[in-house]
């Protein structure tokens, strides 16, 4: 099929390049005309595994290119919406700027059966207000809501073989062009869920906020660990052998981050409070909150490692990306615990295989190296607050040789912290004795 995707940041680069690995003739369009210069030429402007391959499979065929003109998507059958929806600066609300001018320049270019396909995650009640303005604009068209879930590290996976499809329709030609999008994905045999404009809105931010709950559930279970001697790894262990439960997701540490958990509850609850139901999501505060307590926790430990000051300390913070396998820096737990050291008088030396450049844009009152020796040598603490492959492998015996003392926080409780006390370190994880 010929389809634009209006939007090539993260979810729309991914979104376009994958459209057009499985066969269909695709336009990307972004008013960001670096950004638009970086995919023509097959570049990825930013870290996701698997992006560069296929984005330069793709131009090599000619199925995809890239625009910053509008206009390129005249012909096109389907114009997929993949904006940003990020916090709105003055309230918790999504703001939604870019998806409603996103629709209106598509407007004039919409040819006849032309399907709108919003991405976005948007506030419930975004797609029908959205969908009665191209009623009246271009009553030709009509719009569908098909909801991403994309994690980062794993996009491109995740859109090529998605583990569900969702659909919101207001017609079963909506649904039977979407099924000719996702044939490959439906023949495989993934299960697919039609159904109305506010479920599909609601079903990705649900997600999200049922993910965010779980993280700050055994973070909060690990606080209760803390005062107690218990281990929350042990607990959730324990816990995740009920199906009901499961073990994914209930990892203590540092807590979430990112560009999609963080600023999803925050307009979930927003929202709710707009329809008269902020008390429906109350609880979504305290998510929140324990979330962001998570951050301190970590710097707090930090005091406590020298007796009540990090002033003139050397410490060395492994990882700034919100998780690995990602050069994402946004509301990143790892780089707002590199900040809060540094702001206590610490001499803070951060690394990260990824994310150096996008944190020092954002922060560079910081000292980066992307050489995790180079960052441990000379340090009197380590805290590993991102869960890179190299930094879970890294080997007690010979980190203890670069360091000038022995003392580690685990902020994600992924090291064996049997293993680190046995070679003479100092250890501190997250709810762990």
């Amino acid at each position: 099929m010929r389809i634009s995707v209006i939007g090539c940041g993260y979810l729309g680069a991914v979104h376009a390049s994958a459209m057009a690995e499985l066969g269909h003739d695709v336009v990307g369009i972004d008013v960001d005309a670096a950004k638009i210069a970086e995919l023509a030429a097959g570049r990825a402007p930013f870290f996701e595994p698997g992006l560069p391959e296929i984005l330069a499979s793709a131009i090599a065929t000619g199925r995809l290119r890239f625009s910053t003109d509008i206009a390129d998507a005249d012909g096109a059958e389907v114009h997929f919406i993949a904006v940003g929806t990020p916090q709105a600066a003055a309230t918790n609300a999504a703001d939604l700027t870019f998806v409603d001018a996103a629709v209106e320049s598509l407007l004039p270019h919409l040819a006849e059966g032309a399907l709108v396909v919003g991405k976005s995650t948007v506030p419930v009640g975004t797609a029908a207000r959205l969908a009665a303005r191209i009623a009246v604009a271009a009553p030709h068209a009509s719009l569908a809501w098909n909801p991403e879930f994309l994690r980062e590290g794993y996009a491109v996976k995740d859109t090529l073989e998605p583990d569900r499809l969702v659909y919101g329709v207001a017609d079963d030609r909506a649904t039977s062009v979407l099924d000719q999008i996702y044939r490959a994905a439906i023949e495989a045999g993934t299960p697919r869920v039609v159904t109305d404009y506010a479920t599909a809105e609601l079903v990705k931010v649900a997600a999200n906020a049922f993910l965010a709950t779980k993280i700050s559930f055994i973070n909060a279970m690990g606080e209760i660990a803390d005062a107690t001697g218990a281990d929350v790894t042990a607990l959730a262990d324990a816990i995740g052998h009920d199906a009901r439960i499961g073990r994914r997701f209930l990892n203590a540490g540092v807590g979430f981050g990112g560009g999609c958990l963080p600023k999803d509850i925050r307009a979930f609850t927003a929202r709710a409070e707009e329809l008269g139901r902020g008390d429906s999501l109350a609880f979504l505060r305290e998510v929140d909150e324990i979330n962001l307590r998570q951050r301190q926790r970590v710097a707090d430990l930090a005091v406590e490692a020298f007796g009540g000051s990090v002033h003139r300390k050397r410490i060395a913070v492994l990882g700034v990306t919100f998780k690995p396998e990602s050069d994402d820096v946004r509301d990143s737990p790892a780089l707002d615990v590199a900040v809060q050291l540094k702001g206590l008088g610490a001499e803070v030396i951060a690394t990260d295989p990824e994310g150096v450049e996008n944190a020092r844009r954002r922060h560079p009152q910081l000292d980066y190296t992307t050489s995790t020796r180079e960052a441990l040598r000379g340090a009197d603490l380590v805290v590993l607050v991102t869960e890179w492959r190299e930094y879970r492998n890294l080997d007690p015996v010979e980190t203890g040789r670069l360091v000038a003392a022995q003392r580690i926080i685990d902020g994600r409780n992924v090291l064996d912290a049997v293993a680190w006390r046995a070679a003479g370190w100092t250890y501190r994880g997250l709810g762990r004795p």
